[in-house]
């Protein structure tokens, strides 16, 4: 599934959302539909929720541990 060439950038996001934090994935190659059943993967194993917005998975709280982890099984190069 992931690519060698997609190296997946990890991290926090707070501002404009009232201090909620949020983890954000970007530098992905692919389309919206792929990110779209990636957001989708990645809340379904966390119990979270989350958007596709701008080519970036925007997920609620920090995560960074267990998506990096997800991330890396399905082959991805994970910075941050």
């Amino acid at each position: 599934m992931g690519d060698l060439l997609e190296i997946i950038h990890l991290k926090i996001g707070k501002k404009g959302r009232n201090g909620h934090q949020v983890t954000l994935l970007s530098g992905f190659t692919r389309g919206r539909e792929f990110l779209e059943g990636l957001a989708q993967r990645i809340k379904k194993a966390n119990g979270v929720g989350g958007i596709v917005r701008l080519g970036e998975i925007e997920v609620q709280g920090d995560l960074r541990p267990q998506i990096r982890i997800l991330l890396q099984e399905l082959g991805f190069r994970v910075r941050g």
